[in-house]
């Protein structure tokens, strides 16, 4: 288990953008389980929708990704980041609303040098709410990981 400050030790992502609360399961090389808590006071929920708040897709498949950077780095990527380079297959299935925890979890799906593959759900309850298949590339560049 990974708590908040474990992960920012590994992820540039901070507040607002960091959007998972903990790491509660991963086996190197294969999978990583991440959970967020999503509270009323988000800040995208004052525009994304007033009177009916809904967790965004695109949120919940970068949530998907920090999950998966946690996973490429404690699998032994080599770097200092990791960028998206393709998202495929992406589904959005329920709206997610304050009060659901998310479980996010995510498989490797390849690796090839600094690029690495992973397909990814997302939960509620034990419903899917999201998928989707994303690549990423782990570099060199710093951005401030501390």
């Amino acid at each position: 288990m990974m708590n908040i400050r474990e992960i920012q030790k590994i992820l540039p992502h901070r507040y607002p953008f960091l959007l998972i609360d903990r790491i509660i399961d991963i086996s190197p090389k294969v999978k990583a389980v991440g959970l967020k808590n999503v509270t009323a006071n988000e800040q995208f929920f004052q525009g994304h929708f007033p009177g009916y708040p809904i967790m965004p897709g695109v949120l919940i498949v970068e949530a998907l990704a920090q999950v998966a950077g946690i996973l490429a780095f404690q699998s032994g990527a080599q770097g200092n980041s990791v960028y998206f380079m393709s998202i495929e297959k992406a589904k959005f299935r329920k709206p997610v609303v304050p009060g659901d925890q998310l479980r996010f979890e995510v498989t490797i799906i390849q690796n090839r040098g600094n690029v690495w593959k992973f397909s990814g759900q997302a939960f509620v309850d034990e419903q899917v709410v999201a998928e989707a298949d994303f690549a990423a590339m782990v570099t060199e560049q710093d951005l401030g990981n501390g």
